[in-house]
């Protein structure tokens, strides 16, 4: 069942299209992962969802209601866990999520309650009473989320919630949002970190200058990503004719040098590797080290925008 629907969708800053005609539905129950580099129009889309920032032209429905005509009902909805933290260093721990809480008219015993249940769900139970200016960057992270999740929302939606913080702090965010998930709650995840988005979602969505450029399950998008594999070298030395002419081989569609690196992007390694061996002899260029790189949704990204996720 669909339970997000973003129809023909137009975002414009100025003359800048930051969304442009941007078509996406989230299945309900699903965890979607964003991708895109900066720039790509991930934050805008999540704002227009939210409410948060006008859509110029196009729909977006969340469980069937219209963000445009009934922004708040949409907002009852869902939880928000945004990329600047959302928190008031003054107020304790306890006392960030019940203010939020109350915004959404939780009062009483069931306040209290589910304070309780966020600030133990996020692993901050026994910091409850300390302010949050006390805590390390994975902690306010943490609390982040529960101040997102108290009212048990329907939608839960993460913008790289998992910006500069430990290892540790991280593997418990990603386990809260398959928990979450498991809990009935739809999630879309937004990150910069492929393997992150690989290791929460059911579906993957990759955005570009406003575009959708891809979208499905792992698997498809890995057999879409199939038809590229990398070759890397490491040879010197490395010159502008060599580079030239490895460019125009037939069988090599892209070719990145820096330093004494060679990175080339082809259909069939084992097609091809005795070819650019030959290259690399006629032009005098000893190979100190060759590995070939199986496809995976990054290089799926790096052969339709031409540019790395941290890019």
């Amino acid at each position: 069942m669909c339970f997000i629907e973003i129809s023909d969708v137009v975002k414009r800053y100025d003359n800048r299209l930051s969304v442009d005609h941007l078509n996406l539905n989230v299945e309900e129950g699903e965890v979607l992962g964003l991708l895109g580099p900066n720039g790509a129009g991930k934050s805008t889309t999540i704002g227009m969802i939210c409410g948060l920032i006008g859509i110029d032209s196009g729909e977006i429905q969340v469980g069937g209601v219209s963000v445009r005509q009934k922004p708040m009902e949409v907002k009852r909805m869902l939880g928000l866990v945004p990329q600047e933290l959302a928190l008031y260093n003054k107020l304790s721990a306890e006392e960030n999520v019940t203010f939020f809480a109350r915004l959404y008219g939780l009062r009483g015993a069931l306040l209290k309650e589910r304070v309780r249940e966020a600030l133990e769900f996020v692993g901050l139970e026994d910091k409850a009473k300390e302010q949050p200016a006390t805590f390390s960057g994975g902690m306010k992270r943490r609390l982040n989320i529960a101040c997102a999740i108290m009212h048990r929302p329907k939608l839960i939606i993460m913008d790289e919630p998992t910006v500069g913080i430990d290892p540790q702090s991280r593997n418990h965010i990603l386990e809260s949002v398959r928990l979450l998930n498991r809990m009935g709650s739809t999630v879309i995840y937004t990150s910069h970190y492929m393997e992150e988005v690989e290791a929460v979602s059911s579906r993957v969505a990759i955005m570009d200058k406003g575009h959708l450029i891809a979208c499905g399950t792992q698997q498809q998008l890995r057999e879409r990503a199939a038809q590229q594999e990398r070759i890397i070298l490491q040879a010197s030395p490395v010159s502008e004719s060599l580079l030239e002419e490895l460019r125009e081989h037939p069988h090599i569609g892209r070719v990145e040098a820096e330093g004494e690196r060679i990175a080339m992007y082809l259909p069939s390694a084992q097609r091809t590797l005795q070819d650019v061996l030959f290259i690399c002899a006629r032009h005098q260029a000893l190979i100190a080290s060759l590995e070939c790189e199986a496809p995976n949704l990054e290089s799926l990204f790096l052969n339709l925008t031409g540019r790395t996720l941290r890019d």
